[in-house]
């Protein structure tokens, strides 16, 4: 019942009185990020959502677009912006997000998003997080974020797809609170500046 009616109607209104709330704020965000990298202020990627099928994810963009000579991007060391550091230890580069919720893609709680080229990589059971919507923050996010392994991450992950209640998604929304506030566990834009994901074993 909460899983399938209660938590994808809450999701929606949630989200909805949230983004009405939070208009004022985005709309100076937006402005700083584009006086700052002077480009398009919204960072967008497919990412795969339930069951695997891709979505188009939205945060705002804290980083450049700078190149070398070869035409790589330069290290996110180098590319972020001062706006851009102070916009993810608040993590207000994911509040676009609540646009994904309201349009059915993600929910408040629920497994982080992961790329798109990982879905082949996943065992049997490491899949299973894709069973629910993928959420803005989550269990994994309260239990180490980048602290931990992916596999570690993964560990939690199913156990959320497991366990999802209501009481689980309140301890999850206030220790995230708590996160944001001590801005702790501090995430990158990409998967760039952590090493990413090679697969089981690998």
């Amino acid at each position: 019942m909460y899983r399938n009616v209660i938590k994808p109607s809450s999701d929606f209104l949630f989200a909805l009185v949230l983004f009405v709330i939070f208009i004022p704020l985005l709309l100076l965000v937006i402005l700083f990020i584009i006086v700052s990298i002077r480009s398009n202020p919204f960072f967008i990627q497919k990412r795969p959502g339930y069951k695997g099928k891709p979505f188009s994810i939205i945060k705002f963009k804290t980083m450049t677009d700078e190149r070398d000579e070869r035409g790589q991007l330069m290290p996110d060391d180098k590319r972020i912006t001062a706006i851009g550091r102070l916009i993810r230890k608040t993590s207000l580069d994911e509040v676009p997000q609540l646009l994904n919720i309201l349009k059915g893609e993600m929910s408040l709680i629920g497994p982080r998003p992961l790329l798109v080229n990982y879905l082949p990589l996943y065992n049997e059971k490491q899949a299973r997080r894709h069973d629910v919507k993928p959420g803005i923050t989550g269990w994994a996010q309260v239990n180490g974020r980048d602290a931990i392994t992916y596999e570690e991450k993964f560990e939690k992950d199913i156990f959320y797809v497991d366990n999802v209640s209501f009481k689980l998604d309140c301890t999850i929304f206030y220790r995230s609170i708590i996160n944001v506030l001590m801005a702790k566990n501090e995430s990158p834009e990409t998967t760039v500046t952590n090493q990413a994901w090679q697969g089981n074993g690998k």
